[in-house]
């Protein structure tokens, strides 16, 4: 585990009202999905999860096919399909994108792709102005920080923090009334929907088979940001396309459930192409960029692919015991929870944050409430394997390795466990069980010390189950 890593956690730990923050948030989204999901609510619920994960196995099989379907229908549409591999190629299409149409205003909507490829801070490099239009990711550009959450992106801040923020950036009045710091914050982002030459958006979904960017959203700015600006963007990842218009049925019923206990979101928006002769409003130019940035490296690996099923609903978080007690900025990266531990491996490299599959209980809860059933505890097993070869390859843990072998041997060999077990005994003082924890290196390792940090090792019993056994 890095320093860094190490460090987020500890202080994340140590602060209370965050602690709460997490918590009381975390588990109010997570007791509404459980309220919508119910039996007696959405009787065909398990059937629709199977049904999801048979759609996103079949495309992500099939995903030049889908891509190259998406992109015909797109551009038949009037509109046009740009492949990046990194974020440096989709910075570059949109700082070239404004440069060609003088723009300097851009509007952006929630997309967590966007997060991943740094895309405000690179184009702001450049002399650009981008604006977050969601509530949430407005509040954390104003604080310079990265979402906390995918789907509540500053569950992290409270109404106060929030004023005292507004008061210091936007230099009005302190106000704390969450309703009076909504207008406070839609007075300053509507004139920028109205100055804006470029709208940039994320997706939930593409269909394929009609070359639609589908929108789902609850505060209506994503639909300020793709219709009111000359041009539109859409920026997704890969494995956001569907095959076809009627598959979204089972997603929309999955994907609000599990992301805000909502039957269905606010707004749901169908874009395709850029305004058509007649229509008042809408874009001029249409741009969809498909992004790689590491999900093509993924793909070659059958047991592991199914983590580009994921719909980004943030369900995993909400139930997962490791996120409700080390919050979204201790992951390394703008995935966070049970999806980050292993999409960041996946796409970042696996010794990005070695220590981040093992940032999990294996408690399984992610997997159960999974809308699309990606299997999260095997794909993290299979990941912790990665990192224990990565180490074997360059030499690491020569000293943890010694110990296993020597572990399995005495495991493998009766009479010398029993003899080491008396040994033990023998040796270890009766009491609290910390005394192992003062002993001299290597006896007493950095791991153990780790360990026994938060807990007390039991006091040696007196005799050994063995001998309790032979005794009976």
């Amino acid at each position: 585990m890095s320093v860094e890593f190490d460090q987020k956690i500890h202080d994340t730990l140590a602060n209370a009202s965050l602690q709460l923050a997490i918590y009381t948030a975390t588990g109010r989204l997570k007791e509404k999905r459980i309220e919508v999901t119910a039996e007696n609510v959405l009787p065909d619920y398990q059937e629709l999860r199977t049904q999801a994960n048979a759609l996103k196995k079949h495309t992500i099989d099939n995903l030049d096919h889908y891509l190259e379907e998406f992109e015909r229908n797109v551009e038949a549409y009037g509109g046009k399909v740009v492949y990046c591999k990194d974020a440096t190629e989709v910075s570059d299409f949109v700082l070239d994108l404004a440069k060609r149409r003088g723009s300097k205003l851009i509007v952006k909507s929630k997309s967590m792709t966007t997060e991943e490829v740094d895309l405000n801070e690179r184009l702001e490099h450049h002399g650009l102005e981008s604006v977050e239009t969601d509530l949430g990711e407005y509040i954390l550009q104003l604080a310079h920080e990265k979402p906390y959450h995918i789907v509540a992106p500053a569950l992290h801040k409270t109404r106060y923090d929030v004023a005292d923020l507004f008061t210091k950036a936007l230099h009005v009045a302190r106000e704390t009334v969450p309703e009076k710091l909504t207008l406070i914050a839609r007075g300053v982002l509507r004139e920028k929907f109205l100055k804006a030459d470029i709208g940039i958006s994320g997706a939930n979904f593409l269909i394929a088979d009609s070359g639609a960017v589908v929108l789902v959203e609850n505060e209506g700015n994503a639909r300020l940001t793709t219709s009111a600006p000359k041009i539109h963007v859409a920026v997704a990842g890969i494995e956001k396309v569907i095959p076809r218009a009627r598959d979204l049925a089972v997603f929309l019923k999955l994907l609000a459930r599990s992301a805000t206990g909502q039957l269905l979101s606010v707004y749901t928006s169908f874009l395709a192409g850029p305004r058509r002769v007649g229509e008042v409003d809408g874009p001029e130019e249409f741009y969809v960029v498909l992004l790689d940035n590491g999900r093509t490296r993924l793909l070659p690996d059958r047991s592991k692919r199914e983590s580009l099923y994921c719909i980004r609903c943030g369900a995993c978080l909400n139930t997962c015991p490791v996120y409700r007690k080390i919050g979204g900025h201790s992951f390394p990266w703008v995935y966070s929870g049970p999806i980050g531990a292993i999409i960041t491996p996946q796409f970042m490299g696996i010794s990005h944050e070695p220590a981040l599959p093992f940032a999990s209980s294996l408690c399984g809860a992610c997997g159960e409430v999974c809308p699309v059933k990606i299997d999260i505890p095997k794909v993290l097993l299979e990941l912790r394997g990665d990192v224990k070869k990565m180490e074997a390859r360059e030499g690491q843990n020569r000293m943890e390795k010694l110990a296993f072998r020597v572990f399995a041997w005495v495991m493998t060999h009766p009479r010398i466990y029993e003899m080491a077990g008396r040994l033990a005994a023998s040796v270890a003082p009766a009491g609290d069980g910390k005394w192992i924890g003062s002993l001299p290196a290597p006896m007493s390792v950095g791991p153990m010390k780790a360990w026994l940090s938060e807990r007390d090792l039991p006091p040696s019993p007196s005799k050994s189950f063995r001998e309790m056994w032979r005794n009976r």
